[in-house]
């Protein structure tokens, strides 16, 4: 069985949520990645036998290379680390973001590149690219992604 793995250091908790209730229902492991604690409401209902929480150092890119190194082609990557996604599409591993976005070969490139201007500009003091803000609209996205790429790994599971 595939099992998601989640950058969970910049994930949004309604994202969280969304993933968790995904993994309960269809009985899929979860491992959650970060270099720090991730709250975890009491409401929210885990299966403790699905779900892992990996703390790693807090050294810089800890938590991605941990992924790196443990995610395999079968399972499903949720990042909004476009550094990360493009690691992880090199190994043909699937990879969406929080809003929806599934990295591919034919988009990583140009997103890395656009992520990389964008860090430039900041680091010459001109405000890049602003983050839209976390709403209705990219949590629908984000679950009907999700949803997808959790049906075409179980297809490609049975088969």
């Amino acid at each position: 069985m595939f099992k998601i793995w989640v950058d969970a250091d910049s994930c949004p908790s309604e994202a969280r949520k969304i993933i968790l209730k995904a993994s309960t229902r269809l009985n899929l492991p979860i491992i959650f990645v970060a270099n720090r604690d991730i709250p975890i409401k009491s409401k929210e209902k885990i299966n403790t036998d699905l779900f892992t929480m990996i703390k790693t150092p807090s050294l810089p890119d800890a938590a991605d290379n941990y992924i790196v190194e443990n995610a395999t082609e079968k399972d499903l990557v949720i990042t909004r680390d476009i550094p990360l996604a493009n690691r992880l599409v090199e190994k043909n591993i699937s990879v969406i973001n929080d809003r929806g976005t599934k990295f591919t070969q034919n988009n990583i490139k140009e997103l890395l590149s656009i992520r990389n201007f964008n860090h430039e500009l900041a680091q010459i003091g001109i405000t890049g690219e602003k983050v839209k803000n976390y709403g209705q609209k990219e949590i629908a996205k984000f679950s009907n992604c999700l949803d997808k790429e959790l049906q075409i790994k179980i297809k490609n599971n049975n088969n």
